[in-house]
């Protein structure tokens, strides 16, 4: 690790980063197995009526040693320690792999050791692993961040626009493991400056120097210096790994792959929810998760709608309309958490007080609102449940479980065209990247850029880590009121 000091000194405080990054994550993943597996076991055991044949405990021996072999699947998969990798690609590569190393354990043991191991525990335990093995990893990346040894220092070659917003975004998503120390810009007016918090070190031809220093890792921020300079950094930068950001801001930045056109470097963008079977895809998930979750969630309903009823007059749903896939009006239901005359409690609220104001206008939302129910309302709004009704309207096909989230009229008119025709082009969903990465604390801008890299960069991957998120954010109410 590599630590900046004052004037640009640099002195290197630990160098064991990587060590202890890939031996974290060694150990979350092997005990997520092994909990699999016993998890499996036990939950054979439960539904024994179905499978007559005892399994003894003693007997899973050789099956928690082979799952000692699944590791190496995650290191040629480039998890360990998968510094740079999005979450979405590293939840994707995880369960492809956990899958792949479970029909292989079966396949090894059916070809050459026939131990008769009990196929209703490796079943039950693959379910287990597909959710506990990345949950697990998630957690190992979270503690070894707070630890301060998660990641590799990085260089960002460029301290204008672009490497302004790469140092952002860098600092914002510290589970990426790359830590920006500074900048080299060879501009004599930044010089000894600081952008987004980090100091510009030096000029370009100091590059040398930091790698001989033990940074490894370095981000080409510089898209307007034309392809000539361009192409002339790339072959003179000495670190092994050069990551290039092209004049491609706002654009699609998941599911793109290089090509080789005959010499010529190509960027393929896959535009997922253009392809037929991606939105039968994401109507199958939609279906599979949101039957079993309504009929779990109507007690829950029923309880809530009783309290509503307890503490204020009225209908215990509020239903209102809202903009669906093409433009379409939808009727989306709530749990009513507000007093029946909100609209004019409210503003009569915005009246007295300016500040509550400009909050409103740049958030849709208030800290304190006066409109919400005393106890019942807070406790639906902070945990979101009040949005369970909405399963409803998912399973009637107005809705998807993850989409960008289907906002009133007037708030919609806050945004620009452009916008709102992106957002028709596909249903509103129940949750969305808005609500696990800014819920409330997030403006209008940061509303408009989330849902465009939600639609823009679909997958089933993407989904799955938005639901993942969305339990983890309505647990510990981040970003709610």
């Amino acid at each position: 690790m590599v630590r900046v000091e004052a004037q640009g000194r640099v002195k290197v405080v630990h160098r064991g980063g990587v060590f202890w990054a890939v031996l974290g994550l060694l150990v979350a993943d092997l005990l997520a197995l092994e909990a699999s597996l016993l998890l499996g076991w036990g939950s054979r055991g439960v539904l024994s009526a179905l499978f007559p044949a005892k399994v003894p405990l003693a007997a899973l021996g050789s099956v928690a040693l082979a799952l000692l072999c699944f590791p190496v699947g995650y290191f040629l998969a480039g998890l360990y320690p998968g510094f740079g990798l999005a979450p979405v690609e590293r939840v994707r590569r995880k369960v492809q792999v956990t899958f792949l190393m479970f029909l292989a354990l079966v396949a090894w043991e059916w070809l050459f050791f026939r131990e008769g191991w009990s196929r209703g525990v490796l079943a039950f335990a693959l379910g287990y692993a597909l959710v506990l093995v990345p949950l697990f990893a998630a957690l190992a990346r979270e503690v070894l961040v707070r630890l301060g040894v998660w990641g590799v220092p990085v260089l960002i070659l460029g301290a204008a626009r672009t490497g302004a917003l790469v140092a952002r975004s860098l600092k914002r998503e510290k589970a990426l493991g790359l830590k920006p120390l500074g900048f080299l810009d060879d501009d004599p007016a930044k010089q000894g400056q600081e952008v987004e918090g980090l100091p510009v070190l030096g000029p370009l031809e100091e590059a040398s120097a930091w790698a001989r220093r033990g940074v490894r890792v370095a981000v080409l921020a510089m898209p307007g210096v034309g392809r000539e300079r361009l192409a002339a950094l790339l072959e003179g930068l000495p670190f092994p790994q050069v990551i290039l950001v092209p004049d491609l801001l706002g654009l699609q930045s998941l599911w793109v792959s290089s090509r080789d056109l005959g010499g010529v470097l190509a960027l393929e963008v896959k535009k997922n929810l253009l392809l037929r079977r991606n939105r039968f895809l994401k109507r199958a998930l939609d279906y599979l998760l949101g039957v079993p979750l309504f009929l779990f969630s109507l007690p829950v309903i029923g309880l809530f709608a009783l309290w509503i009823k307890r503490v204020s007059p009225g209908p215990a749903f509020y239903v209102q309309e809202r903009e669906g896939l093409g433009g379409r009006m939808i009727r989306v239901w709530k749990l009513r958490t507000m007093y029946p005359d909100a609209e004019a409690r409210l503003e009569r609220y915005l009246e007295e007080n300016p500040e509550a104001k400009a909050e409103w206008e740049r958030f849709f939302k208030l800290k304190n609102d006066p409109r919400v129910l005393p106890g019942v309302g807070h406790i639906l709004r902070r945990t979101s449940l009040d949005e369970l009704p909405q399963l409803f309207n998912v399973l009637k096909g107005e809705m998807s479980l993850v989409g960008p989230r289907p906002f009133p009229r007037y708030h919609l008119e806050k945004f620009s065209p452009e916008f709102r025709r992106l957002r028709q082009s596909v249903l509103p969903g129940l949750t969305g990247l808005w609500q696990v990465s800014a819920r409330s604390e997030g403006d209008l801008e940061v509303q408009e850029a989330l849902d465009t890299y939600y639609i823009r960069n679909w997958s089933p991957w993407l989904d799955l880590y938005i639901l993942a998120r969305t339990f983890w954010v309505v647990l510990t109410r981040k970003g709610a009121y």
